[in-house]
């Protein structure tokens, strides 16, 4: 059995979905090509095939059909899974692991100047070869697409269609004899090139194409001695093409505009020395100063420094975030007011934007029901309405003794006008918008299926700790029994100093927010299960259970029942004895997210139902529920989580199920949509059908509320381009409308379709 490989390549003057479907179509009956994606907004396609296949004649075949072509891996990659999911590494994404390499250098050769010196230009010169390959990696020339209009090939010849006409009108207007001849050779201008590429489409498998109904309806003109208009509807053709063209690159531009927020250098530390880098050739391990103001460079872990990181870039969050050394930070972020070192986790080709590139771009390769619908209708549409135009042409003119040239004048006419261009492009183009949309307020959504799908749910199962919850307790009630609470916390906190238990922590924060300083401590000692002891200012001092500590000291009824209350609401209390006596209590938890209940309110006021799954005791996670107001099964285990989103859909629900993505697996595979809470971690990105990257319960709501606006979006494309195509049809069979109305019909329905769709990008939500 061979290997399947994934290969992906930048096609550039893709301007609509037939270009898309015509390329499609040619490639998948190349040799050993087994399935073929092709995105227009993107301007990609991605091919999965086996060893026998030729990419050279690929992309020459492609190269045949009017297009550029560029192959964007430097190398193939094995993807033995299915080229339709969304995780799978693609062609130009390979991950190089030989990153190792890197440091055989590190260490300084203190006899041998010469050698070091050439380790280090080896350094220099690695750094610049691993630049080139991500470079080609990410394949950032988009050819004939970038740039202004009038520089791109179908810029120049819509311009010199348009001379050819104006040229062949002052002939006309001076010389009327030859006016037929001119107009006919100013329609050979801009038709050339346009029947080259409905022949080749034709060879290549796809004979209904746009350009060869445009052929057909301009030699028909000229048959009839139609010239002027056929001269005049080649070009509007043309401006058309333009326009698409236009309108598809600014769909294309969000996206690389999201990839454009890295910085192109960077300040690495080597040796002590501080000097300026490609970003694309760091390391992993490397270590890089980030300056005040300064965009960062890669994701990485801070190593010194404070500062507040403006994270809008990635995760949509407006309100800069505090972070310090051992915090997180993503490539694109902005520094804030302080200096930062910081080391790198990531390869450029890896780093959190770079994911969030290829998975929009390869969501955007993928077909929604929607869409792989509409491609099915069209596939039968085109034809019928050739056979339509044919037999208006035909008809009246054998059965009633019509004039001939009349209908067949109509028939071209219903030719252009039955152009499938804005069907087929209503809904991929609404999808890449939304796609694109999404990407840059932090909702990742892997493809069309899942955008759809996420409209259609009514009802959302979400896990506790970490996705409606902050994910670490906070101290919540500090109790007098005896001493003054900021006495109880200041003891507390000492006997916690140094300890990394998750309620040392709450603690010890809880310290430091009231700029509590901390006493001496002496003879700590941690007690197993129990609590810690230590002594303080010469007092015995312990912390701990409440059963722990109602060994060392009787604990009064009332005080009693104030700890069971706590308890009763979810809290951990931990119990302070001071010299046998005792002294106060801390009570901690789990606190919901500030964002949590405004979120849930959000799904219930749009109709669906929520309910929490957890791992947690049932009265932690009652307490929880009753403070967000859901529906709560606690007590859970992941096979667990996974039966109750199988009971949840056997009612006729259609769940989605929000989780961290580690423990919440199989609920998250289970589930309609999978949705992963998280910052940009691999697992995040990889695990389900969307991932949240700020992980805001809120932006659960605005993913099905995106959705939403999606599908009114794509009705609305689709009632545009079938409505203009009805009404056009109707009065250019009763006379009212000709060729220059029907391929305005065409075009203009495939701009307003195409602008409609970009709507969505503002969105600011």
């Amino acid at each position: 059995m061979s290997t399947d490989l994934q290969t992906r390549f930048r096609v550039g003057g893709m301007d609509c979905a037939s270009c898309a479907s015509k390329i499609d179509t040619a490639v998948r009956r190349m040799p050993g090509v087994e399935d073929v994606s092709v995105s227009v907004t993107a301007g990609t396609m991605s091919i999965r095939h086996d060893q026998t296949s030729d990419l050279d004649a690929i992309g020459k075949k492609v190269r045949g059909l009017g297009y550029s072509v560029e192959r964007l891996a430097g190398r193939q990659v094995d993807n033995p899974t299915s080229a339709n999911h969304g995780a799978a590494c693609c062609g130009g994404h390979a991950h190089d692991h030989a990153d190792g390499d890197s440091h055989t250098h590190s260490g300084p050769a203190h006899d041998h100047d010469a050698h070091h010196h050439d380790s280090h230009e080896h350094g220099k010169q690695d750094r610049r070869d691993r630049a080139a390959a991500v470079e080609g990696l990410h394949g950032h020339d988009h050819g004939p697409s970038d740039g202004p209009w009038w520089k791109s090939r179908k810029g120049r010849a819509t311009l010199f269609a348009g001379a050819a006409l104006v040229v062949a009108y002052v002939i006309g207007h001076l010389v009327p004899s030859i006016q037929l001849y001119a107009f006919a050779i100013a329609m050979l201008v801009g038709l050339v090139p346009i029947a080259r590429r409905a022949f080749m489409a034709a060879l290549a498998g796809t004979p209904f194409s746009i350009e060869m109904l445009m052929t057909i309806a301009a030699v028909g003109a000229l048959a009839i001695n139609a010239t002027e208009e056929a001269a005049a509807v080649v070009f509007l053709f043309l401006v058309g093409e333009l326009l698409e063209g236009v309108a598809a690159g600014k769909a294309r531009d969000s996206i690389k505009s999201l990839a454009a927020l890295v910085p192109k250098t960077a300040l690495l530390e080597e040796a002590g020395k501080t000097s300026e880098v490609p970003a694309e050739s760091l390391e992993i391990g490397s270590i890089i100063l980030v300056r005040p103001g300064d965009r960062i460079s890669a994701d990485g872990v801070i190593v010194s420094g404070e500062s507040a990181i403006n994270e809008a870039p990635v995760t949509g969050e407006s309100v800069p975030t505090q972070k310090s050394a051992g915090d997180s930070v993503f490539a694109g972020t902005v520094n804030g007011d302080a200096a930062l070192r910081v080391r790198v986790t990531a390869a450029a080709a890896d780093n959190t934007i770079a994911r969030v590139v290829k998975l929009v771009e390869e969501a955007q390769e993928s077909k929604a029901p929607t869409e792989r619908f509409i491609d099915r209708f069209s596939k039968y549409y085109t034809p019928g309405v050739v056979v339509v135009a044919a037999l208006v042409a035909l008809v009246p003119p054998l059965l009633w003794g019509a004039n001939w040239d009349e209908w067949i004048y109509k028939g071209l006419a219903i030719l252009l006008i039955g152009c499938p261009c804005a069907l087929v492009i209503s809904t991929p183009a609404a999808i890449a918008a939304s796609l694109s949309a999404g990407a840059r307020r932090g909702l990742l959504l892997k493809g069309g299926a899942v955008l759809e799908g996420l409209g259609r749910l009514t009802a959302v199962a979400l896990d506790k700790t970490g996705t409606l919850t902050e994910g670490k307790p906070k101290v919540t009630d500090i109790i007098s029994f005896g001493l003054s609470e900021p006495e109880t916390l200041r003891l507390a906190a000492a006997l916690e100093t140094g300890s990394s238990h998750p309620l040392a922590i709450a603690i010890l924060e809880r310290a430091t927010e009231n700029q509590i300083a901390l006493p001496a401590v002496s003879g700590a000692k941690a007690l197993g299960g129990k609590g810690v002891s230590a002594t303080v200012e010469g007092q015995s001092v312990f912390l701990g259970s409440a059963k722990a500590a109602s060994g060392l000291v009787d604990i009064p009824a009332a005080d009693q029942t104030v700890i069971s209350a706590l308890n009763d609401e979810g809290k951990t209390v931990s119990v302070l004895v001071v010299d046998g006596r005792l002294a106060g209590a801390i009570a901690m938890r789990d606190e919901p997210r500030a964002d949590a209940a405004d979120g849930l309110k959000a799904l219930k006021d749009a109709g669906v139902r929520i309910v929490m799954l957890t791992g947690d005791n049932a009265r932690t996670a009652s307490a929880i529920g009753k403070t967000l107001g859901i529906e709560v099964r606690a007590d859970l285990l992941p096979e667990d989580k996974q039966r109750i989103v199988g009971e949840l859909k056997q009612q006729g629900l259609v769940v989605g199920k929000v989780g961290d993505g580690i423990n919440d697996a199989p609920a998250l595979a289970a589930a309609d949509v999978g949705i992963a809470m998280g910052g940009g971690t691999d697992v995040a990105l990889e695990t389900a059908d969307a991932a949240i990257l700020h992980g805001r319960v809120g932006d659960v709501a605005r993913m099905i509320d995106l959705s939403k606006r999606t599908m009114r979006n794509i009705y609305q494309n689709i009632a545009i381009s079938l409505g203009l195509k009805a009404i056009f049809l109707v009065t250019t069979i009763i006379g009212v409308t000709g060729l220059w109305p029907a391929i305005l019909a065409d075009t203009g329905a495939t701009v307003l379709v195409t602008m409609n769709a970009l709507r969505l990008l503002r969105v600011a939500k």
